[in-house]
């Protein structure tokens, strides 16, 4: 699997790059943002790992270009900030997780696998179930011919779901495939999310696709009308 790593501490970023080698990533390193941009947009690279404070161009700005231009490969972002709502803008710019410094290098190294897992189940691959459209790597959805406007976690979310499609997943399954297997939050984050989903591409279109498999989890029916 290649790595692109975009950090500009010359320190940490050596010695990620000495233990992703060894665990047997080949990873290429750039300190400056905006030749980071150019080299993840070239493609080539099974995931990017990108600092936020960054010479040139930061990483918040480096995942939103590379998204808005339909570039589907899966993000992590590492950032030296705290908070709930620096975590929201590393995902909300369309990042497929974040971890924060001083990390542990076996959680990157789980967080790593855990999106090129997630990455190689649909990346690439258009899904429809009825007139419900994902486009992964456009990161687009579509309601019949109307466009659905998606957070990045909704549509990793949604995504998932279409992938299942019929079948009842639980939510720890969902908690494992789209918040990661190390998520040590709030269980009940599904439900908020689901009920998201539910605003966006359920409602308008008097639709119930959505579907609550009680003592189970979660469904979407193709059928749901």
């Amino acid at each position: 699997m290649r790595i692109l790593l975009v950090e500009d501490e010359v320190n940490l970023a050596e010695a990620v790059v000495s233990g992703l080698t060894a665990e047997g990533f080949t990873v290429d390193h750039i300190i400056n943002g905006t030749e980071g941009y150019e080299a993840a947009r070239s493609g080539g690279y099974d995931a990017l790992v990108l600092d936020i404070m960054l010479p040139g161009m930061n990483g918040y700005k480096i995942c939103r270009t590379l998204r808005d231009e339909g570039v589907g490969t899966p993000i992590l972002i590492l950032t030296a900030k705290d908070g709930e709502f620096d975590e929201a803008e590393a995902l909300d710019t369309g990042a497929d997780d974040f971890l924060r410094k001083p990390f542990s290098f076996v959680v990157l190294v789980a967080r790593l696998n855990a999106l090129l897992r997630r990455g190689g189940r649909t990346r690439g691959t258009v899904l429809q179930v009825g007139d419900l459209t994902i486009d992964p790597v456009g990161h687009r959805v579509f309601r019949g011919e109307t466009e659905v406007e998606l957070t990045p976690r909704e549509f990793d979310l949604l995504e998932f779901l279409m992938s299942t499609a019929g079948e009842a997943v639980t939510k720890q399954e969902i908690l494992e495939q789209v918040w990661g297997q190390d998520f040590e939050g709030d269980p009940n984050i599904v439900e908020v999310y689901i009920g998201y989903l539910r605003r966006k591409v359920d409602r308008p279109f008097n639709r119930s696709t959505l579907e609550t498999v009680r003592g189970i989890g979660y469904r979407l029916n193709p059928d749901g009308h």
